[in-house]
């Protein structure tokens, strides 16, 4: 889940976001092609593809499903909800340090220009954390199988 959540992160730039070029599915899979007479790419600039933008929202749905995977860490077999994140304080100060840094290269100057990135939007953010949340779901239901059918037997 983890590359294909990275991966979809930046394709929603490139074909959904409203500040996005929205090219199509073909354009954005043969982008090696694009060139200014290729009648495919007519009308687009070929350095859209080394945005910034879209690999900002790879890199922060990556760290946030990293995080989440950290919190989904706290047992191997035992919900969330019964062993909630709060009862390790380390883990959670160890996320907020993690997450922390993460904002700080994204909107300290010029740590933004050194890592090739740029601010994300709110919108940005909140499509981040919908592509990002699903894997403490995946997690909790592997936990549940893990519990009621292999600790079972």
């Amino acid at each position: 889940y983890v590359g294909c959540a990275t991966v979809g992160a930046a394709a929603w730039w490139f074909l959904y976001a409203d500040d996005g070029p929205k090219v199509t599915y073909y354009q954005l899979s043969h982008f090696m092609r694009c060139t200014e007479d290729h009648p495919e790419f007519e009308g687009i600039d070929c350095e859209i593809f080394e945005a910034a933008e879209p690999m900002t929202m790879a890199l922060s749905t990556l760290v946030t499903i990293e995080m989440s995977n950290a919190l989904n860490s706290l047992s191997e077999n035992q919900s969330l909800v019964r062993m909630p994140p709060w009862l390790n304080c380390w883990l959670l100060s160890a996320i907020c340090l993690s997450m922390s840094l993460h904002f700080f290269i994204l909107y300290v100057d010029p740590l933004p220009l050194i890592f090739k990135l740029t601010h994300l939007t709110l919108t940005q953010w909140l499509v981040v954390l919908e592509i990002s949340f699903p894997v403490i779901l995946l997690d909790e239901c592997l936990k549940f199988f893990a519990r009621n059918y292999l600790e079972a037997k």
